[in-house]
């Protein structure tokens, strides 16, 4: 049972729509129902929702096309939204077979199929610093509005060209949570987060030359941010900067 669904069972009972004795059989029900579908190969959680806010996330990298659609279906079946991550276009392939509705973000490299999810409560902002860092801002893009979220993007602002930023003041000011992803030195969180009063989420990305270190210089440069507020995720984590926005945009 989905906390919607549990909602929807309680307005009934003190409408009067239902009786106390149906409900206490279906929330008997609820509580016996094994919490995971063993697979073989994976154990799919489906108490994920009521404990974390939203269902399991399938990462594709290491999996067969055959078991992402496996376990997509699980996840689908019980009226969950479905993400999958790092997914390459012959696990989309296998996906589509089985779920025709699925979409596939191919800069994201993302599946998804969307349900009925809590509405955030303002508008997350999305800066990348480069055109190259659009695939992992993509990933925390599409992930975020799966979530229930509003996305404002802004590509291509990076201090580079600190004046395609600064003509943005307005959008950002009308943020409750900014990400920002950025290679090379990883300069951009910390002067987006020296002009909001918001929370800023920093993505170091692999993206940058030889001293870069793939994503390292742009790690360690995010994680020593002189501005307050900046917080940090790994290397091209999208989806994980997506959650954690997500998380306090539901605040």
């Amino acid at each position: 049972m989905t906390p919607a669904e549990l909602r929807t069972l309680l307005d009934q009972v003190r409408d009067g729509r239902t009786d106390a004795g149906h409900a206490y059989e279906r929330l008997l029900a609820a509580f016996r129902e094994q919490p995971f579908e063993d697979l073989g190969f994976a154990k799919v959680d489906h108490q994920r929702t009521m404990r974390q806010g939203f269902a399991e996330v399938i990462l594709g990298l290491g999996k067969t096309p055959a078991q992402i659609a496996s376990i997509a279906v699980e996840i689908v079946g019980r009226g969950h939204p479905l993400l999958v991550t790092r997914a390459d276009e012959a696990a989309w392939q296998a996906v589509k077979a089985l779920l025709p509705e699925a979409e596939y973000h191919q800069l994201a490299r993302a599946i998804t199929l969307k349900r009925d999810v809590p509405a955030g409560v303002g508008t997350i902002v999305l800066c990348s610093a480069g055109t190259s860092d659009v695939p992992v801002a993509e990933e925390a893009a599409v992930t975020a509005e799966l979530m229930g979220n509003t996305v404002d993007r802004m590509y291509d602002v990076g201090i580079a060209g600190i004046h395609r930023l600064l003509k943005q003041r307005p959008r950002l000011e009308s943020a409750r949570v900014i990400i920002v992803v950025a290679g090379m030195e990883g300069a951009l969180p910390s002067v987006v987060a020296g002009m909001v009063s918001v929370p800023v989420i920093a993505v170091p990305t692999s993206v940058g030359y030889g001293a870069s270190f793939g994503g390292v210089a742009a790690l360690l440069g995010m994680l020593n941010s002189c501005a307050n507020g900046v917080s940090v995720v790994n290397i091209d984590n999208g989806y994980g900067a997506g959650c954690i926005a997500s998380m306090i945009n539901h605040l």
